[in-house]
């Protein structure tokens, strides 16, 4: 973890170092930083880098959740691995 302090601006514009900006991607065209004020009075930063329009579906609520539900199965074990077509649909015969 890093921690960095920042000197508040003119107009509340705050200037974000070099080096966190390219490791988190705000240096890129669209990037924005979400700002989030917890009920114990602390402010949090994320990082927020536009997303192509073609690629939004995978970054939606349900989509994400969809991917830890995938993520889960596979560090549990719930998962088949094939080593090709033919085994592939073989395990699928199997299994239904």
């Amino acid at each position: 973890m890093s921690e960095f302090h920042l000197t508040v601006q003119g107009r509340g514009t705050l200037a974000l170092p070099s080096e966190l900006r390219r490791r988190h991607r705000l240096d890129e065209p669209g990037a924005q930083v979400r700002l989030v004020e917890r009920a114990d009075g602390v402010i949090e930063l994320h990082p927020l880098v536009a997303i192509p329009a073609d690629q939004a579906w995978f970054w939606s609520e349900r989509w994400q959740q969809m991917e830890r539900a995938a993520e889960a199965d596979v560090a549990a074990g719930r998962v088949v691995v094939a080593d090709g077509p033919d085994e592939f649909l073989d395990e699928l015969d199997t299994a239904a």
